[in-house]
């Protein structure tokens, strides 16, 4: 158990992690049945990451089930194919009640920052109310997906409605009847506004880049399937196998061979025109670069939300807003009682804001000023002992990031363990491996849908290149990851 200071505001572990999503509680949970003490630091008041934040209506996994949970802890009970928030959120609280490590988060604590020592080796972690926390290594279970970016818009804040984002849903203010705008159409935009549309009076829905979509193959499980599962785990193993393998081969249309995709466009477009009746919506949400090169949106019901004749799809941007209305680049007012942002998040500039610095005095911030980067997307140079989950480059487009974070797991705690032992004081990434890294994986990225397709999207960074995404199969990435090789690091002994 961490330890409190005597006479101070201050706790120590012998690890302390940071947020409660799936890379906060699975390393919680490796570290417990490990026997190694920890802390975990969440800012809110419960824990779920990304899926206790985002609660607006529709909100649900484009992965599949089977896929979107821990290989430890599969759960048999899932109600449909695709898990809605809530079945992600009680999925993930079921995790750590049973594997008890509800008992070493510290709720409310919002983690700012994170200083070395490097005389004691030790992680200094400041937090927003001033209690310290010490710790021989530091994990970063923060993820991409927590800091809702929004748009500037020319005099909203004199707008007089309701005003808030998608992550931050008010529950509290009633759409029914009432003049909605929603700005973006990205992957939260086209789950929330077909429940929007069924309840406003208008909905001016405004669209700056379309996005590729699929029809999203979701429909219950069957009761008999779950009892099945249940009774026999090995059949739910084989199954999940199957959807992996399944989602892996998508990989090779973005990656390996880009031209490949050609015939799922055709397929959307397909799809489109089946579903789209206005021939100006039509042309309006057809994308015009290549499938892959933004996220792949799976949706059943957006498109026809867009024939519901209260929805009005606008192209021309958003030139100013007034107190109650907002005016479109055409010169169009449109009258409204309330804007929703459904425009994503920060996500290559999402540490900009937190105060870690490493090894002589260096800054992350400063570390990072050309891009984020990191070896295996994990460890960065100048910053022993600290580990980031979900960081630089180990996104997917194509499969499940729980088995990305499973595989980081894995690599982490071969490190841990002889930190906590006591054999080494710390251990820090060599420069020229993370080098290294850095330039085969951009040299790869550079031939993929990502970086040719013709698009602007949160993948790329503010000059142009890729931090986000892994680029290749996940297997591989797996392979990399089993245990970290001690050449690749600078050890200090204890």
């Amino acid at each position: 158990m961490a330890k409190k200071v005597r006479n101070r505001r201050e706790y120590q572990a012998s690890v302390v992690i940071v947020g409660t999503g799936f890379s906060g509680l699975g390393t919680a949970i490796r570290l417990k049945q490990a026997g190694i003490d920890f802390i975990v630091l969440e800012k809110a008041e419960s824990l779920g990451g990304t899926w206790r934040d985002n609660t607006y209506p529709g909100c649900a996994c484009d992965v599949p089930s089977l896929m979107y949970s821990f290989s430890f802890e599969q759960n048999p009970d899932w109600s449909r194919m695709f898990a809605g928030q809530q079945e992600i959120s009680d999925y993930l609280r079921h995790c750590a009640d049973k594997y008890g490590v509800n008992e070493h988060i510290h709720y409310g604590v919002e983690f700012t920052g994170a200083e070395w020592d490097e005389r004691a080796h030790t992680w200094r972690v400041s937090t927003a109310d001033g209690t310290g926390y010490v710790g021989k290594a530091l994990v970063s279970g923060i993820g991409a997906l927590h800091l809702p970016s929004y748009p500037d818009l020319s005099g909203v804040e004199k707008f007089e409605g309701e005003v808030f984002h998608s992550a931050d849903w008010n529950h509290d203010y009633d759409l029914e009847g009432k003049r909605v705008a929603v700005v973006g159409t990205g992957a939260s935009a086209i789950q929330f506004v077909p429940q929007v549309a069924k309840e406003a009076a208008r909905l001016h829905l405004f669209q700056r880049t379309p996005p590729w979509i699929q029809p999203k193959p979701d429909r219950p499980i069957p009761e008999r399937l779950q009892r099945w599962f249940r009774r026999f785990p090995p059949l739910q193993r084989a199954a999940r196998a199957v959807v992996y393998w399944t989602l892996e081969l998508r990989s090779v249309a973005v990656i390996q061979q880009p031209k490949l995709q050609r015939i799922s466009e055709k397929l959307a477009k397909y799809y489109i025109r089946r579903t789209v009746e206005d021939p100006r919506v039509r042309e309006a949400v057809t994308p015009d670069y290549s499938m892959g090169c933004k996220r792949i949106l799976l949706s059943s019901d957006y498109y026809p939300a867009l024939n519901k004749p209260n929805v009005d799809l606008r192209t021309s941007g958003i030139s100013e807003v007034r107190e109650r209305s907002v005016i479109t680049g055409d010169g169009e007012e449109h009258p409204v009682d309330a804007i929703i942002y459904g425009t994503g998040f920060h996500v290559t500039d999402a540490f900009d804001h937190l105060e870690i610095v490493g090894r002589d005095g260096r800054k992350l911030r400063d570390a990072w000023q050309h891009g984020m980067e990191a070896h295996l997307g994990m460890t960065v140079s100048g910053f022993p002992n600290l580990f980031f989950l979900l960081g630089p480059n180990t996104g997917l487009g194509h499969n499940s990031v729980v088995f990305m974070i499973e595989s980081q797991i894995n690599y982490v705690m071969s490190c841990l363990r002889p930190l906590v032992r006591g054999d080494i004081a710390q251990l820090d990434v060599r420069q020229s491996v993370q080098d290294e890294f850095n330039r085969g994986i951009q040299s790869e990225l550079g031939e993929s849908v990502w970086s040719t397709g013709g698009c602007q999207s949160w993948y790329l960074d503010a000059n142009g290149v890729n931090r986000t995404v892994w680029p290749g199969f996940s297997w591989k990435y797996w392979l990399r990851t089993r245990k970290a090789d001690p050449a690749d690091y600078e050890i200090e002994a204890a």
